[in-house]
């Protein structure tokens, strides 16, 4: 594995991305709604940044199996927090091809929320499709297979404090 983004580099965007929420929420009682399993360890850092009166929720979607997507959503885990005239900030650890982003923006904004924003620690800009524009974004990376800080291959990997690019050979 290389390394694309190192643990000192990734704090120092969550703690400027934190200020930023801070700034535009300022008044606000966002609900944080976190994508299952690669967010938690980007919303655990960002959420103690913030400075505000929030709640906190979580989805779980399934599109990748392995290091590919199946093309399909699988819809694990709903929210339970009442969303209507609410402010939300989706939490997304990295938006690759942005199929299911916009699955969950477009899900969300139909519920009657105030707003929806989204928060990504990772974007693939090159290659994402999307339906709306990226709020608060952690790093622009290029379309290369990434683990670390809460992305996995096949559940491996995730506790690694920096981002890393998993080469072919780290595949076993």
């Amino acid at each position: 594995m290389k390394l694309l983004i190192s643990e000192n580099d990734i704090q120092k965007r969550v703690k400027s991305l934190g200020k930023q929420i801070n700034e535009d929420y300022k008044g606000k009682k966002p609900i944080f709604v976190g994508i299952l399993n690669g967010c938690y360890v980007f919303m655990a850092d960002l959420l103690r940044e913030i400075n505000l009166d929030v709640e906190v929720d979580f989805v779980k979607i399934r599109s990748y199996e392995g290091n590919s997507s199946t093309g399909t959503i699988k819809f694990r885990k709903d929210i339970s927090a009442n969303i209507d005239g609410r402010d939300i900030i989706i939490v997304e650890d990295i938006i690759d091809s942005g199929f299911t982003i916009n699955f969950l923006v477009n899900r969300l904004r139909n519920s009657g929320p105030k707003s929806v924003s989204v928060a990504t620690a990772l974007f693939k800009k090159e290659v994402a499709k999307l339906d709306f524009k990226v709020d608060y974004v952690g790093f622009e990376i290029p379309p290369e297979f990434v683990v670390g800080y809460g992305l996995d291959y096949d559940e491996k990997y995730r506790q690694l404090k920096s981002v890393m690019v998993l080469e072919p050979e780290d595949i076993n």
